[in-house]
């Protein structure tokens, strides 16, 4: 059939093939054979050329130590401190490589830095200390209300204490810190026969015949925000009080309350080796009367010196506390069955 479009007869339409496509077994692994590989291999030359790497992989042959390290001394030696400068290029003999001339350059520059940052803060800033509590005038705590003392004849003890706390004057109850150990001693030392709460402070006179009061009637948040000449100044009043409801034994509860009656007794400060805890001698009995007509036979009223209760105070261990304390507690249990029977 003659086609409009070409000159002369149609031609037959050739078969398919894959001629002309891409022909993968011309990719294909040809493994060569004995002659090919002899053939390739004598065109080859005698010293072959190096491979290329990149200058970031060259190492150097040989350990690099770190550049311009500083040499501390040891625990024995002694010696001042030497700085040893060392480079890569010294350490690698000759060979230097950009590599190890970028790690010496770099490693210079930190240990600049670094010296820098080190001379800046030869002087480091100190620490900040929290600072000791000092003496506290009585304004700083004047919005809280002293103690009432705890005052009645025939006492049998009378406890004196250092001052009010700050949880004891706003609770209004002796020695009401959860840490002060006033309540705990007072039982494990037989002076009371149970373990007491602070709200029962107003009880005691009529139950166990015992009394509280201190040297220094206002309240502060530990001892050291007290002066010396307040304290001495309450030793007069402590001997009125004494002088007035006549106890059979007072109780010192602390060191720092028997060094101030001592101060001011004596005119001197207690020697180490004038100072005990427990009974003192006869001739420091407090409230002694003034006059021999109104002492009644009444001889003062004896000292037992005890360790503070507070729980800041840690001079002593428990055990020592138990046993000082126990020794006013046998006092205390004989003296109180000797009462019953006589009633």
């Amino acid at each position: 059939m003659d086609s409009p479009f070409f000159e002369g007869p149609e031609s037959e339409p050739k078969a398919a093939s894959f001629q002309g496509r891409l022909q993968l077994q011309d990719f294909m692994f040809k493994p060569a054979s004995p002659d090919t590989a002899a053939a390739s291999a004598s065109q080859q030359p005698a010293c072959p050329s190096p491979l290329r790497r990149s200058p970031r992989k060259l190492t150097p042959l040989g350990p690099v130590p770190s550049p311009d390290r500083t040499t501390k001394p040891g625990n024995g030696g002694g010696r001042p401190a030497a700085k040893t400068h060392t480079t890569a290029a010294a350490a690698t003999g000759s060979l230097e490589t950009p590599a190890t001339t970028a790690s010496s350059t770099s490693g210079e520059e930190l240990t600049t830095k670094r010296r820098g940052s080190s001379g800046s803060s030869t002087n480091p800033k100190p620490k900040r200390k929290r600072q000791p509590a000092g003496y506290a005038p009585p304004s700083t705590y004047a919005h809280l209300q002293p103690i009432e003392d705890i005052l009645a004849p025939d006492l049998l003890i009378l406890f004196v204490g250092l001052n009010p706390g700050l949880q004891t004057a706003r609770s209004g109850h002796v020695y009401a810190h959860p840490s002060n150990l006033f309540w705990k001693l007072l039982h494990s030392s037989g002076i009371t026969p149970r373990l007491c709460a602070p709200t029962e402070d107003r009880d005691l006179p009529r139950l166990y015949g015992l009394g509280n009061t201190n040297i220094v009637s206002r309240p502060s948040r530990n001892g050291s925000e007290l002066s010396k000449a307040e304290m001495d100044e309450g030793v007069e009043a402590l001997e009125e009080k004494v002088r007035g409801c006549r106890p059979e034994t007072v109780c010192i509860v602390g060191k720092s309350i028997w060094e101030s009656i001592w101060r001011v007794r004596h005119g001197r400060g207690i020697k180490k080796e004038e100072f005990r805890y427990g009974w003192q001698d006869d001739s420091e009995n407090m409230g002694v009367p003034l006059d021999e007509e109104s002492s009644g036979g009444w001889a003062g009223a004896r000292v037992f010196v005890a360790t503070s209760t507070s729980g800041l105070a840690a001079t002593l261990r428990p055990a020592e506390k138990e046993r000082i304390w126990r020794e006013l507690g046998e006092w205390c249990e004989r003296r109180r069955a000797e009462r019953g029977r006589a009633s």
